[in-house]
C-alpha cells in the first residue's frame, strides 16, 4: 500500500466506522501517547528495562503502526499529502545533510 492509499483508507475508515476525526489537538495528544508506547517496547526489548507481565503482548510493529495511523489522521485533517511532504523532506535532507554524516567521526 502506498502512503496515499493509506491516507485514503484511514479517511474512509474514520468517516464510516470511526464517525469523525478527533480534533487535531486530541490527535496530537494521542500521537504522543502512541510514541510513548513505542518507547516502552523499545526500552524493554532493546534497552535495559525489564518487562512487566502487561508488556508481554506488545509488538513493536503494531505500536509503530498505531503511530503511523494517528500521524496520517493528522495529515488528513490538516490537508497534507504525506507523499508530497516526504518527497520534499528527502530533498531537504539531501541538500542539508549531503556531506554532514559522512564527515562525522562518530559514525566511522
Amino acid at each position: 500500500m502506498t502512503i496515499k492509499e493509506a491516507q485514503e483508507k484511514i479517511d474512509n475508515w474514520i468517516n464510516t466506522t470511526g464517525v469523525r476525526y478527533f480534533s487535531e489537538l486530541t490527535n496530537m495528544a494521542i500521537l504522543t501517547e502512541e510514541v510513548g508506547e513505542v518507547a516502552r517496547v523499545m526500552a524493554r526489548k532493546y534497552g535495559d528495562q525489564s518487562s512487566k507481565e502487561s508488556d508481554t503482548n506488545k509488538q513493536l510493529a503494531d505500536e509503530l503502526a498505531d503511530v503511523m495511523w494517528v500521524l496520517l489522521c493528522i495529515a488528513n485533517q490538516t490537508g497534507i499529502d504525506m507523499t508530497v511532504a516526504l518527497e520534499k523532506n528527502f530533498d531537504k535532507k539531501n541538500i542539508r545533510d549531503a556531506h554532514r554524516h559522512q564527515q562525522n567521526p562518530k559514525l566511522k
